[in-house]
């Protein structure tokens, strides 16, 4: 007979080693796997989740994904977003609709739901994050991200019980997740470099392009870092040999 969940230790596994090209001091962004970090997000994690802190215009940055100008303008009008009032002054129309008009390159990725009742009432009362900070606001960062999406597919232990509505995934405390376990699938995208879309790749490019989602000015920082080192060691260099020229002086 199965045991109640809270009979088991449902302390949230050690996170999967993976390896990322963005950690240590010297790391980066990998381009590819921003790009195709994106196209994951698009056709799979945006029908749930938000991408908040995130405009189009970014995605053409540097230290971004790599898309051209002209290629974050047709992604951007590729997305609808709240129109300005009309001539009238109106924003809904004769329905009760809102007015929307095709994204621009300021304009920020658009939610899934137009509020927080409606993202509720979709997900079976739970509230799915805004993914544009996952990264910052987990513990594990991109770890944590890329073990949820690949422990869905994990068998329960003896004697756990899955409540209802939920999903098993040893990854997240308590092991029970509002997220469904279809989230990501072998194949769930068309890559569009041809890279073979496995649930682990997938998994890895989406955590790498929410990392940088959450830190778009990464590169940039390391770099002023590492100017900042090579100037105080300089520095330090000039203090020394003038220090050791005046006191040699002195005797």
């Amino acid at each position: 007979m199965a045991a109640p969940a809270s009979a088991i230790d449902t302390t949230r596994l050690p996170l999967k080693p993976v390896d990322f090209s963005f950690e240590g001091p010297f790391g980066t962004y990998d381009r590819g796997a921003l790009q195709r970090g994106f196209q994951v997000y698009k056709e799979v994690c945006s029908t749930c989740h938000n991408l908040d802190h995130i405009a189009f215009r970014n995605l053409a940055d540097e230290g971004g994904p790599g898309f051209s100008e002209a290629q974050a303008k047709a992604i951007a009008l590729g997305y609808k977003v709240p129109a300005d009032p009309n001539d009238k002054g109106e924003v809904f129309d004769e329905r009760g609709v809102r007015l929307t008009r095709a994204a621009a390159l300021a304009d920020y990725f658009p939610g899934p739901f137009p509020n927080e009742q409606a993202a509720r009432a979709n997900n079976g009362g739970a509230l799915p994050p805004d993914l544009s900070m996952i990264v910052k606001g987990r513990e594990g960062g991109a770890h944590y991200v890329y073990s949820i999406l690949t422990g869905f597919h994990e068998t329960p232990p003896p004697g756990f019980t899955v409540t209802a509505g939920k999903y098993y995934n040893p990854y997240f405390e308590g092991w029970n997740i509002s997220m469904p376990n279809t989230a990501l699938t072998d194949k769930a995208v068309t890559f569009t470099d041809g890279t073979p879309a496995t649930i682990d790749q997938e998994a890895h490019d989406v955590a790498t392009f929410l990392a940088w989602a959450s830190d778009p000015k990464m590169e940039e920082r390391k770099r002023m870092g590492f100017g900042v080192i090579i100037f105080l060691l300089v520095l330090s260099g000039l203090l020394f040999a003038a220090y050791r020229k005046v006191w040699k002086s002195a005797h």
